[in-house]
């Protein structure tokens, strides 16, 4: 059966179809680490200071297993697109398995080795403490956590955006009174911070995963786990976990080197972070639909559509880039004030928005490029322009280790990571792109 080429209007549908809803999907880990950091900064310097410390351990964990979602959704677009869903559905189920499996083992481990890993970073005593209190807390949702990758990573290959935006929306919601309970009403102060993101994220697991059963009913498909299927989803992981431990190692590197600024730095790079994730997550929606329609195009043998995939959304994501760059500029003025009522953080904070604002259209390329290539399952190629990326960026950060530059090193150290380690990323990936070896067909 021929497909029909799909002109730009048409693509553009599908992408805004796929990429709107995602939107808020992927926004929602940024989202809760942003109503965390907005609750948990009234409280002090040192408690905010404590909460990047362990959302950085947390999001490392969690990070390392997003191939849950990307190779899930790749590899369920590619078979949607052969017309094979019920094998596709397959894929995701296994995917959801391991999610809980993964989980249960990372969460005991958190628990129990919170401690030495925020002692990593060597932090001062009381914001040590702080951190440690965090990440126990939040140790619990781990399973709820990675099975809303796995789960979202089977609905995105069928093109199912809504679901997941729901789950989202309603996670997004409950936290922020599950946080006011326990943080202020309880009194648990920043523990009471990740156990309200722990809760939150576990009734999304199970939300979605309920969305998934009734999705295997339709197209027949076991809910058991397949031996095999649970071993392949761990086989093509590889090069996926080496693109994250590059991407979370350069991440570690960059709060390593604020820690080793000072306290005031490393709360106000908390809340550049904080909204820096919220760009990249953002971005990446048009990523995400970048992959699903990759995926499907080249499951169909599609070239011609894929090439114009990939060029809408190059044009997508630097036209995004621009505007989220142009309004950081703005919110600059506002967001680290909202944040904490530390006169110095604020102003350490605003200076390094600007920075990273300027790099915004950068790093949509990046993103967008990414999306593509896992998509395509060029995942191999794109282990190696990252493991480049990290090299480039690494030496930048290594200086601030040694060298007390105070806030100078903190515009310095965020034009390295937005700068250097996005433009790393942007310009392989670009060279990648050129041809058609990167299809695989």
């Amino acid at each position: 059966m021929t497909h029909k080429p799909l002109s730009s209007r048409e693509l553009d549908r599908q992408i805004l179809a796929l990429a709107l809803p995602s939107l808020a999907t992927l926004l929602v880990e940024p989202l809760l680490i942003a109503v965390d950091s907005t609750m948990v900064g009234r409280l002090g310097t040192a408690q905010l200071a404590g909460l990047s410390l362990a959302s950085t351990v947390l999001g490392t964990l969690v990070g390392i297993c997003i191939f849950l979602s990307y190779a899930t959704t790749a590899a369920t677009a590619r078979l949607v697109g052969a017309g094979k869903p019920a094998a596709g559905l397959r894929q995701g189920i296994d995917g959801m398995w391991l999610a809980l499996a993964l989980g249960a083992g990372l969460g005991v481990a958190l628990f129990a080795l919170a401690p030495g890993l925020i002692g990593l970073f060597n932090p001062a005593p009381d914001v040590a403490g702080q951190a440690v209190a965090y990440t126990r807390a939040s140790a619990p949702g781990l399973p709820g956590m990675l099975l809303v990758l796995a789960a979202n990573g089977t609905l995105r290959g069928f093109a199912d955006a809504k679901t997941p935006l729901k789950a989202a929306t309603a996670g997004a919601l409950a936290n922020i009174p599950l946080n006011a309970a326990l943080i202020y009403g309880a009194d648990w102060g920043v523990a009471g911070a990740g156990a309200g993101s722990a809760i939150a994220q576990t009734a999304m697991g199970a939300y979605l995963t309920w969305a998934v059963v009734k999705l295997a009913r339709t197209h027949q498909a076991a809910l058991t786990p397949s031996g095999g299927g649970v071993l392949r989803s761990l086989r093509d992981a590889g090069p996926l976990v080496i693109r994250t431990l590059c991407l979370r190692a350069a991440l570690i590197l960059q709060i390593s080197a604020a820690t080793s600024l000072g306290t005031v730095q490393l709360a106000a790079n908390q809340i550049v972070m904080t909204m820096w994730n919220f760009a990249s997550f953002g971005m990446d929606s048009l990523a995400t639909a970048a992959q699903i329609l990759t995926g499907q195009g080249l499951g169909r043998g599609d070239t011609r559509d894929v090439h114009r995939i990939l060029r809408r959304c190059e044009a997508w994501g630097v036209r995004a880039g621009i505007a989220v760059g142009a309004a950081y500029v703005a919110l600059a003025f506002v967001v680290p004030w909202i944040m904490t009522a530390d006169g110095a953080v604020q102003a350490v904070a605003r200076n390094a928005m600007w920075v990273t604002a300027a790099a915004m259209p950068v790093a949509a390329v990046a993103y967008i490029l990414d999306g593509v290539l896992i998509g395509a399952g060029d995942t191999r190629a794109l282990a190696r322009y990252m493991v480049f990326a990290l090299a480039a960026f690494a030496p930048i950060a290594a200086a601030f280790l040694f060298w007390d530059a105070g806030t100078l090193g903190m515009l310095l150290l965020w034009g390295g990571y937005a700068l250097v380690f996005m433009g790393a990323r942007a310009a392989t990936m670009l060279w990648r792109v050129r041809g058609e070896a990167w299809m695989g067909l």
